[in-house]
């Protein structure tokens, strides 16, 4: 078949162009400036790439179905053409996944606000262990595995994350409804999305929804620490294990501790030990994603106990790309990425920096960049958490001028909530000047105060965290 992908450059829209190419399909796709790393990816795999929307795209490419991106709306001109002509087939990206790609696999599949990304890298990393050959799909770019997207082979596991957000401007379901896990992980359920959801219930409800399609030989791993997952039960129709720190949990996480080189901790199930883990990732966040990752895979294996093979690819685990990724470590200073835009995951990694590294003086730079982010409804959450640090530099609001005054995200009445709180603190109506101001705070020099950069966005930041940390590498290098 050929297949032609609205929106190709996105990373889930390039990673699925990917796998069915790898399937032998005949893959073409458009997008709004065509822009790397996907599309050199995408080049590479001789997939055709064509820059810009235009009608003549679908007409020359005459092709057996158009897939739609999540990014694709009324206006576009390659949409409406479509619509109007309905010349071609079309296709949500997620139907399109369970459909040609994961149709009758033993799907693995997670979700959850926070850690899905991490989480999906982990269970396709372990179902790796012993030379096996899984497949999985993967919303971000895993930094040890071969790349987000992989087929594999049907008779062993596929891993894919699960995204509440919806499926396409004509679908308005969740993405997961379509993906009918066997296995399912719920990492975490907090309201976010204020776009699409009105409100928490309204996110619990399409959560129930998923739970509904998990077939009864199946089985569904739990959050037993989060009292919002836990109203979603019972699920009497399949098989259910909680997991995390509670003693009523069925997998408990115990005698956790970490330090600057990573984490360790025990398992015990149902009161015996299961399992001992070591590995070069910190937060006790990511201990939960670990110990959901171990279950899951445990599970599809038939294993009773994870076995050293799955234990031992733990301690080599390489995480995911701006997921609290390293930019700069040298002379008193670390410069660190991390992709959290959720007033919990920004807390949780910034408690564990303070744990790990408690001489530091500790920076936190956020973007608001999200849906959610930009409004009001969390300010008063994030200026919670962002006060776990020294000090906080608040970025541009993205679109400001599209987010009525009331309903905006008030970055000054946050400083001074700061500044009340004892915490150094500016905001800054352009990520350039926010970049400017840390040329002049830190400068080229190593500071006088062991330090600890984050930046905190889901998008860009302008480039503010890779240009900083290139000067300061620069500098540091002819040092």
């Amino acid at each position: 078949m050929k297949f032609y992908f609205m929106g190709i450059c996105g990373t889930a829209m390039g990673n699925a162009a990917l796998l069915l190419k790898s399937q032998g399909h005949d893959v073409v796709g458009s997008d709004s400036g065509v822009y790397p790393p996907m599309s050199t990816v995408l080049e590479e795999a001789g997939i055709e790439l064509l820059d810009g929307y235009r009608e003549e795209n679908l007409t020359e490419a005459k092709p057996d179905c158009v897939v739609v991106g999540n990014a694709i709306s009324r206006g576009n001109v390659e949409m409406e053409w479509l619509l109007e002509t309905r010349e071609y087939p079309f296709i949500s990206l997620p139907r399109l996944i369970a459909e040609e790609i994961i149709h009758k696999r033993l799907v693995i599949g997670v979700a959850g606000t926070h850690g899905k990304t991490t989480t999906t890298t982990l269970v396709a990393t372990l179902l790796r262990a012993g030379g096996r050959d899984p497949g999985w799909l993967i919303g971000g770019v895993p930094l040890g595995l071969p790349s987000g997207a992989h087929l594999g082979q049907d008779e062993e596991p596929f891993a894919i994350e699960g995204d509440e957000y919806d499926s396409a401007f004509f679908d308005k379901r969740s993405k997961f409804i379509h993906y009918l896990p066997r296995i399912l992980v719920l990492n975490n359920l907090e309201f976010d999305h204020g776009d699409l959801f009105r409100d928490l219930e309204d996110v619990k409800r399409s959560f129930i929804h998923l739970l509904r399609t998990v077939p009864r030989n199946g089985s569904v791993l739990v959050n037993g620490d989060d009292h919002n997952l836990l109203s979603l039960l019972p699920v009497p129709w399949t098989n259910v294990s909680t997991v995390g720190l509670s003693e009523s949990c069925d997998l408990r996480i115990v005698d956790f501790n970490e330090n600057p080189d990573g984490s360790h901790f025990d398992l015990v199930k149902n009161g015996k030990h299961w399992g001992h883990i070591d590995w070069p990732v910190c937060g006790l966040y990511n201990a939960r994603n670990a110990s959901m990752a171990v279950y899951a895979v445990t599970l599809a294996r038939g294993l009773d106990a994870p076995d050293e093979a799955i234990l031992n690819e733990l301690k080599g685990f390489g995480g995911v790309k701006r997921r609290q990724e390293i930019l700069a470590d040298s002379r008193n200073l670390r410069i660190i990425e991390d992709f959290a835009h959720h007033p919990t995951a920004i807390a949780g990694t910034l408690e564990s920096f303070r744990n790990r590294f408690p001489d530091k003086h500790l920076i936190a730079c956020f973007e608001p960049r999200s849906n959610t982010a930009t409004t009001n409804v969390f300010q008063n959450e994030f200026t919670e958490s962002l006060s776990k640090a020294d000090s906080v530099y608040l970025g541009a609001v993205h679109r400001a001028e599209k987010i009525p005054e009331d309903e905006r995200l008030n970055t000054l009445d946050m400083v001074t909530t700061l500044k009340a709180k004892g915490k150094n603190a500016a905001a800054f109506s352009a990520n350039e000047d926010l970049l400017n101001h840390l040329r002049e705070e830190i400068g080229i020099h190593p500071p006088e105060t062991p330090t600890l950069l984050c930046f905190f966005s889901n998008g860009g930041f302008d480039a503010v965290p890779a240009t900083f940390s290139y000067e300061w590498n620069t500098a540091y290098t002819e040092d």
